[in-house]
């Protein structure tokens, strides 16, 4: 056993990141202040996008994304199986329904079949489909955007892996976050994430109007009528307290400065999976990558068949943490859950099953050197006993 543990995702956090932070301790504002309005400047200049709006949690960006779109009790919204549990939750904790796509196999996205054959299955009016970037890589969001449209509902992409990926669709290179084909993309930046901020979200748009209740809501509802006294205020509606401290946009922005550099660490050590892995297939092999995505991969999933290998995954996981290399599964599909299970019973969704029996996540963050990526590699295969 190694006393260097690998996780399969750290933060990089370095003295200017630590400065920032102690700069805006000694500040005039701890919560909502100047550096908030800085970090959403910057962010939605980073991603191409005409306004962004920070917020607690990538969990309170989706929730206010169904919020500012007014999604109802009994309309429905359509997500991926294969995701955390925040993109089908928060359109439960608006009283929506959900009805769960199923998705790539080998790469774990939702795809415009998949979205189709969930169109055909939703009861009722849908209002909001969900795309995940799984892993960094990016889904087909024109034809996604499409389909959407030709049912009467939006694209909200849930986007917390993939700050930095880009896309080709045609000979138009994109930033994800941009929302050409959406009316809102959601970013998280828990430590993990490509960027930190400890918790931290974000929600892009390209509509203004989207754009002031994303920020009305996020704080409580209230609104300062023009011409009214000076600490006059009123709550229209119900919203929530999820703002971002200063403190947090402080480190934010501090990140975000570093973002081209941990795009470039994320691709290289990528490509020297991929190296890596090839001698391994076909027992192994890297996560399937669409002809249009270029990633910045937040997660290295390597799909595994397990069983050809005579080995169960809790035997290679087990197996790699004694070499000192940690790892992660994403994701169990969300289907499975017993809250969804009860709610709308067994769901045959072979993609995501497909998915699901094979995924393991090995470690990638920007800190890895190229001989951690190695180290990986030779222990999955002695893991498998190759």
């Amino acid at each position: 056993m190694t006393d260097q543990v690998l996780p399969y995702g750290r933060q990089t956090i370095e003295d200017d990141d630590i400065a920032a932070v102690a700069e805006a301790l000694r500040a005039d504002f701890l919560t909502t202040g100047p550096t908030v309005a800085a970090f959403e400047r910057a962010f939605a200049e980073t991603v191409g996008a005409a306004h962004a709006v920070a917020c607690s949690n990538g969990t309170a960006a989706l929730h206010l994304a169904m919020l500012a779109l007014d999604v109802k009790p009994g309309e429905v919204c359509i997500a991926p199986s294969i995701t955390f549990l925040a993109t089908a939750n928060c359109a439960r904790f608006v009283g929506a329904e959900v009805v769960f796509a199923d998705v790539d196999p080998d790469a774990g996205l939702m795809t415009p079949d998949t979205l189709a054959e969930a169109l055909g299955r939703a009861e009722g009016r849908v209002r909001a489909v969900l795309p995940v970037h799984l892993r960094g890589d990016v889904a087909e969001l024109p034809a996604l955007q499409a389909l959407a449209a030709q049912a009467g509902a939006v694209l909200v992409e849930d986007a917390p892996h993939a700050l930095g990926s880009t896309m080709r669709f045609g000979n138009q290179a994109e930033r994800v976050g941009d929302c050409r084909h959406s009316a809102m993309a959601t970013f998280s930046f828990h430590p993990v994430k490509t960027i930190a901020t400890g918790e931290g979200g974000m929600v892009t748009t390209g509509d203004a109007r989207l754009a002031e209740r994303l920020r009305t809501l996020r704080s409580h509802g209230m609104v300062r009528p023009a011409g009214a006294e000076p600490w006059w205020y009123e709550m229209p509606e119900l919203g929530f307290n999820y703002r971002l401290p200063d403190v947090l946009c402080a480190l934010g922005l501090s990140q975000l400065s570093k973002l081209p550099r941990f795009v470039e660490r994320r691709r290289a050590l990528a490509a020297r999976y991929h190296d890596r892995l090839a001698p391994l297939a076909p027992l192994v092999r890297p996560a399937a990558r669409p002809e249009w995505s270029d990633p910045a991969l937040h997660l290295m999933v390597a799909l595994i068949d397990f069983e050809a290998a005579g080995r169960t995954r809790l035997q290679v996981v087990e197996a790699l943490r004694e070499r000192g290399v940690g790892s992660q599964v994403h994701y169990i599909p969300v289907h499975r859950q017993p809250y969804y299970r009860e709610r709308y019973g067994a769901l045959d969704l072979p993609g995501a099953e497909a998915w699901y029996a094979r995924c393991l996540s090995l470690p990638l963050y920007p800190g890895m050197a190229d001989e951690d990526v190695d180290r990986v590699a030779d222990a999955l295969s002695e893991a498998l006993g190759l």
